[in-house]
């Protein structure tokens, strides 16, 4: 199999806050891309009338997509699936259920369609710098096939595995980040109420064994400013905890403190409205006091 370089076809389903900018630097990089979303608002240069036709010549289908749901959905109901040509790669860059992605890959194989499952972590800006850290699972020769075209989207491409791998490892970094992301803001707001200066106390913390991606990164740019702009909805933060958690019932591991913390972030996406960024976390904490 023989890599795609720029100038391959490649079809993007799921133009989003995520897809778009993604699908835009893979444009400006030489790839000839066909996109579809089925929001008909949604703008791109070359867009197929549905989400089966960007298989059409595509030598790539690049997935952008809510859930597993919808991922079954288009490549299944949707004939996805049944129109791409034998031999063209499959990727999967959705956060989706790494079971699920298995009986995918199944399903394509028989079709003669590798598949790889390359979810992403950077949020929006990572998306638009190109920054974005890529954990790619599936076969060898298939990653080896893609590997430039995603290196064009992040700074770093990690084969983590055989399909589904990326998808695990995936949920199971944003359960660490939504766990350490709630107890920061819990410490961060005891220390407010004694009389601690915010800044003072990350100053303090980012340079002592308490530091995180938390308190390095989303309090400083994203909260302390109380901005809550992270880009990264906070539904779709606990979607992803749910699929780490349920690996864990899956493999027979306890999970104690993560299925706490998924029920702590779901009494907030209850209070929450419906569009809240992930780091309005702290907002519910505050209404809890």
């Amino acid at each position: 199999m023989s890599e795609l370089r720029p100038g391959a076809v490649i079809g993007f389903v799921g133009l989003g806050n995520m897809g778009h900018p993604m699908a835009e630097r893979l444009v400006e990089a030489g790839y000839t891309v066909r996109g579809y979303d089925p929001d008909p608002a949604v703008s791109f240069g070359s867009m197929a009338g549905s989400a089966a036709e960007v298989a059409d010549s595509a030598e790539a289908v690049v997935l952008m997509l809510p859930n597993s749901a919808v991922v079954r959905s288009v490549l299944l109901d949707d004939g996805l699936l049944a129109r791409m040509t034998p031999g063209a790669v499959l990727i999967d860059m959705s956060s989706s259920e790494p079971v699920g992605t298995r009986e995918l890959a199944a399903l394509a194989d028989e079709r003669g369609v590798p598949m790889v499952d390359a979810p992403v972590s950077g949020g929006v800006r990572g998306a638009v710098a190109g920054s974005l850290m890529i954990m790619a699972g599936g076969d060898a020769e298939p990653v080896a096939a893609v590997r430039g075209m995603l290196e064009v989207l992040g700074k770093r491409v990690l084969h983590v595995g055989p399909v589904g791998a990326g998808h695990a490892l995936k949920a199971l970094n944003n359960l660490l980040s939504a766990t350490h992301l709630l107890v920061s803001s819990e410490a961060m707001l005891v220390g407010k109420e004694f009389g601690l200066d915010p800044e003072v106390m990350l100053e303090a913390i980012n340079g002592s064994s308490g530091s995180s991606a938390s308190t390095v990164n989303k309090w400083p740019r994203f909260m302390l400013g109380r901005g809550f702009d992270s880009g990264f909805g906070l539904r779709l933060m606990l979607k992803d905890m749910r699929i780490a958690v349920g690996l864990a019932k899956a493999t027979g591991r306890p999970a104690r403190l993560g299925e706490a913390a998924v029920d702590l972030w779901a009494e907030a996406a209850d209070r929450l409205p419906a569009d809240a960024d992930h780091t309005e976390i702290l907002r519910w904490l505050e209404a809890d006091h």
